[in-house]
């Protein structure tokens, strides 16, 4: 497939990651925007994603390192991943490689995760069609410095088990902490079984 829709496509960035030994989450935020999608990724494509993003390079080349060698090699680039669909919980993506001039531009099916990995290496944007916001559910980015630094925070300190619960339950991560000041003994107590399911 060749043919490239971004009529309906919103330019996306990664805001954090939160993860565990068993599994993680991305959350990518709309640049013109104030939507968030969190997306479930496994540990090891969070790794090759923030191991990008800290600056520091591996001793020898993992994967999607491999993959952008390979790419690269061949003569090509890849311009710009996009997160196309969600079909029954599953996303799907694609990687969008051409020639550095933007000739003979091919789409490659990608699962998001290493999409997202693929798009550190080459510095590309990330872009999520309007249908996948419209199929999930969304976060919505704080608006003043002080609910950013606190949101960043809360989700450093978050397990993903507590994001699903807070979007089954209608609550937003950077609420967490105001309704358990409300709530007082009954968030203890579900966090402390939260401490011993860990």
């Amino acid at each position: 497939m060749t043919q490239e829709n971004t009529g309906n496509d919103v330019e996306v960035r990664i805001y954090s990651i939160a993860t565990s030994l068993t599994e993680s989450i991305i959350f990518l935020d709309e640049i013109e925007g104030s939507r968030i999608l969190p997306i479930w990724i496994g540990p090891m494509e969070a790794q090759a994603i923030a191991i990008r993003l800290s600056g520091y390079p591996s001793p020898r080349p993992m994967t999607h390192d491999l993959l952008f060698s390979v790419i690269k090699t061949l003569g090509l680039t890849v311009n710009r991943v996009t997160i196309t669909d969600i079909v029954e919980n599953t996303y799907y993506s694609q990687l969008h490689l051409a020639e550095p001039s933007g000739a003979n531009l091919r789409l490659v099916d990608s699962r998001p995760s290493d999409a997202v990995a693929v798009a550190v290496r080459f510095g590309c944007p990330i872009f999520i069609n309007e249908q996948v916001f419209e199929k999930t559910q969304v976060l919505s980015k704080p608006i003043t410095e002080d609910e950013v630094v606190k949101f960043k925070h809360d989700l450093k300190n978050l397990k993903p088990n507590d994001i699903i619960g807070q979007l089954l339950g209608g609550r937003m991560p950077g609420a967490a902490a105001q309704e358990e000041d409300e709530e007082g003994d009954d968030e203890e107590e579900e966090g402390g079984e939260d401490d011993e399911q860990a």
